[in-house]
C-alpha cells in the first residue's frame, strides 16, 4: 500500500482528499501545520507528498525545498492562487505537478497515480484490490493476499472478461484448458475460496449461466 502524506492547514479539504485516497487503497498521514511537516516526512517515509502553498508557521515552498534536501520523494503542490509565480516557485524548488484550486478529486488522482507509477503496465487496481501481473501479487485493502496458482488464474480470467456473464463450462475450458476433466463445482469452489479472499461483492453470480466480475 502506497502512503502519502498530505500536508495541508484546510480541514475541510485535507479531509475530502484523505477520505477519497483511503477509498482508493492509499494509506494516509495528515498534517496540519508547516511546522509539523519535516518531522512527519522524516517520520513517516512517505511515498509522495501532497502539499499546500499557504501553510501556519512554514510555507509549502520551504518545506518542498527542504524535502528535496533529502531525497527525490514526489511531490504535488497545491494553491489557492491564481498568479504564475506560485508554479514556477514549485518546479524551481523541485515539486513534481502542480494543481490549483479547486480541482476535480478525479483529477488529483490521475496526477497521483501518474507521479507513484501505479497505472504503469503490469499493475491492475480495481477498487481495493491491487494485482502485480509480474509478481501475481495481490492486495486487498493494503493486505497481501495468498492465492493458489488456480485462484490467481481465475481472477486474471474474470478481470479480462469484466462486466461479461461468463458460463462455467467457459470457464472450465479456459482456465483449466480441455484437458481437464472436472466439472462446474471445480469452478464454483474456487469462486467461493476467491470471494473469501477478496470480497463477496466483487464477483457476481448470474443465475443459469456462471459469473461476472463487476467493476
Amino acid at each position: 500500500m502506497k502512503k502519502v502524506l498530505i500536508i495541508e492547514d484546510e480541514d475541510k479539504i485535507r479531509k475530502i482528499i484523505k477520505t477519497f485516497l483511503e477509498k482508493k487503497s492509499f494509506k494516509i498521514v495528515e498534517v496540519a501545520d508547516g511546522k509539523d511537516a519535516i518531522d512527519s516526512f522524516l517520520t513517516e517515509k512517505p511515498d509522495l507528498v501532497i502539499l499546500d502553498v499557504m501553510l501556519p508557521h512554514k510555507n509549502g515552498f520551504e518545506i518542498c525545498k527542504e524535502i528535496r534536501e533529502f531525497g527525490n520523494t514526489p511531490v504535488l503542490m497545491l494553491t489557492a492562487k491564481t498568479q504564475d509565480n506560485d508554479e514556477i516557485n514549485s518546479f524551481q524548488l523541485g515539486a513534481d505537478d502542480f494543481l490549483r484550486k479547486p480541482f476535480s478529486l478525479e483529477v488529483l488522482l490521475v496526477r497521483v497515480n501518474k507521479l507513484l507509477n501505479i497505472s504503469a503496465k503490469g499493475v491492475i487496481q480495481i477498487s481495493n484490490i491491487i494485482i502485480n501481473e509480474q509478481s501475481r501479487n495481490v492486495e486487498v485493502a493494503g493486505n497481501d493476499i495468498k492465492l493458489s496458482p488456480k485462484e490467481y488464474d481465475l481472477l486474471m480470467y474474470l478481470y479480462r472478461n469484466k462486466n461479461i456473464a461468463v458460463d462455467r463450462d467457459k470457464i472450465l475450458n479456459d482456465v483449466w484448458n480441455f484437458s481437464y476433466y472436472g466439472d462446474d463445482r471445480t469452478v464454483d469452489t474456487h469462486i467461493k475460496s476467491l470471494r473469501k479472499k477478496i470480497g463477496q461483492d466483487i464477483i457476481e453470480t448470474i443465475r443459469g449461466i456462471g459469473y461476472m466480475l463487476k467493476i
